[in-house]
């Protein structure tokens, strides 16, 4: 029996029913430009029949892509402007981005990368690795090295611990952590193996899941996570609040809920970016406060993730979730609703 393997062109798509052999044309022009790549753990949870269906959403490419929206920009968090040396991203004091790989399991259609992202175009060389590492080895101020790209975990475990052995050897880098899709979009490649490549004796290792829809937590993504947390080594969540995704309370919170019982603390919920033609995935920052107000008080507060916008040219993330203070700091809001007299001290 011929293995599964992950579907690269809208073509592969189509003969798997995931798109419309009529939007083949305008569908090849988005992914021209932008990469495509499902996995067969994702192309089994899309229902064919569901034109809405939210991990189609993610991964499907979607005519609506081809028009950019005046606002948007192809490096819309400003990671060129902060990046001193190739592969390193130094926009806040204590820690850095090292870009180690430029290609993923899955593209996402609302990936702020998505111009920097894609088949063939590699990762770091050796020298260019060299330089990063040494950038980093000359500043005693970064504390926390987060590797990032791309997936990084999409590398071999030999090529991945062999990364994480010359960062262990820098003295006063104490945390590293690992964002990555991996464990939800290709948990087979979670082993043993990859596990010991990421734990690094005398530093602290945490790996961030990106996952946005409670569908993506299987079985297999469940037992890959397992793997890391079993091991000792902590995880946390991001998301992205992606219109007909996980834009409901429902469904984000099940998301939230799901995750916390897989020992896995959500930590951001992200605004989406400026992305090149992303604007039908992106919803209003109010409608993301009332999200976030919908699931305060309701849902556990191990549920609740930090709702941040990246302010666009690198100026970096703040938090935009709803307050619940008066202006005067006379009165607070509760869950409910109702006001309450708090006294000045």
């Amino acid at each position: 029996m011929n293995r599964p393997t992950t579907l690269r062109s809208v073509n592969a798509l189509c003969r798997h029913a995931l798109v419309p052999r009529d939007k083949l044309g305008e569908l090849a022009e988005v992914a021209s430009r932008y990469a495509v790549a499902i996995t067969p753990v994702m192309a089994d949870l899309i229902d064919p029949a569901d034109l809405q269906d939210p991990v189609a959403r993610q991964f499907v490419p979607d005519a609506r892509e081809r028009k950019e929206a005046p606002h948007e920009r192809r490096d819309p968090i400003g990671d060129e402007r902060f990046s001193p040396v190739e592969g390193v991203v130094h926009r806040y004091p204590d820690r850095v981005l090292l870009k180690i790989v430029n290609a993923c399991a899955v593209y996402c259609r609302f990936c702020f990368r998505r111009e920097m992202v894609g088949p063939g175009r590699g990762g770091l060389s050796p020298k260019a690795l060299a330089a990063a590492l040494g950038y980093i080895a000359g500043r005693p101020q970064i504390w926390e090295v987060i590797l990032s790209g791309g997936d990084p975990l999409i590398l071999s475990a030999r090529r991945l611990k062999s990364v994480v052995a010359k960062i262990r050897a820098i003295p006063h880098v104490k945390v590293i952590r690992v964002h990555t899709r991996v464990p939800a979009v290709a948990p087979e490649h979670v082993d043993a193996a990859l596990v010991r490549a990421l734990r690094a004796k005398g530093k602290a290792t945490f790996v961030v899941l990106h996952v946005n829809h409670p569908r993506e937590l299987t079985a297999q993504a469940r037992a890959a996570c397992a793997r890391f947390v079993d091991a000792g080594i902590p995880m946390l969540a991001q998301s992205v609040l992606l219109r007909g995704v996980n834009d409901d309370v429902e469904t984000l919170g099940a998301l939230m809920r799901k995750l916390v019982e897989c020992r896995i603390k959500p930590y951001y919920l992200h605004h989406a970016d400026l992305a090149p033609g992303t604007a039908h995935l992106r919803t209003t920052i109010a409608e993301g406060r009332a999200l976030m107000r919908a699931l305060h008080g309701r849902y556990s507060g191990l549920c609740q993730p930090s709702y941040v916008l990246d302010i666009p040219d690198g100026y970096g993330k703040s938090p935009i979730g709803p307050n619940y203070l008066s202006e005067d700091g006379a009165t607070i809001e509760d869950f409910n609703g109702r006001r309450h007299i708090y006294p000045p001290r």
